[in-house]
C-alpha cells in the first residue's frame, strides 16, 4: 500500500478547493466530506496521526491519532484518541469494531 497516496486522499486535492463540490462528488463522497480539513501529520502501517482545526468558537487545534489494533479476515478493531495539539491533553477516546464483509466473487 502506498502511504503517500493514502495521505493525499485524506487531505484532499489542494487544487479542487475552489471547485463546486456538488458537481464533482465521487461515489463515496461522504468519506472525504467528513475528513475535509484533516492534515496528516504521520502515516505508517497500522497507524495514522492527523490534526485539524475545530470550529472557530473554540479556536483550538486538535490532534487525532488512530491505531489499527486488530485486522483479521472478518473483523477490524480501531482505537482513536483526540488530544489538544498545544499540550497533548486527552479530549476524547474511542474504539470502533467493524465487520469486514467478504468480497463478492461475481
Amino acid at each position: 500500500m502506498n502511504l503517500e497516496l493514502v495521505k493525499q486522499y485524506l487531505e484532499g486535492d489542494k487544487k479542487d478547493e475552489d471547485e463546486s463540490k456538488v458537481a464533482n462528488l465521487p461515489p463515496r463522497f461522504i468519506e472525504r466530506f467528513v475528513a475535509k480539513g484533516i492534515k496528516v501529520d504521520l502515516i505508517e502501517p497500522g497507524r495514522i496521526v492527523c490534526s485539524m482545526k475545530v470550529q472557530p468558537h473554540l479556536l483550538e487545534e486538535i490532534e487525532i491519532e488512530s491505531k489499527a489494533l486488530r485486522v483479521g479476515k472478518a473483523v477490524a478493531v480501531v482505537s482513536v484518541e483526540l488530544r489538544k495539539k498545544k499540550d497533548g491533553k486527552l479530549i476524547a477516546q474511542g474504539r470502533h469494531t467493524k465487520y469486514l464483509a467478504p468480497r463478492s466473487k461475481l
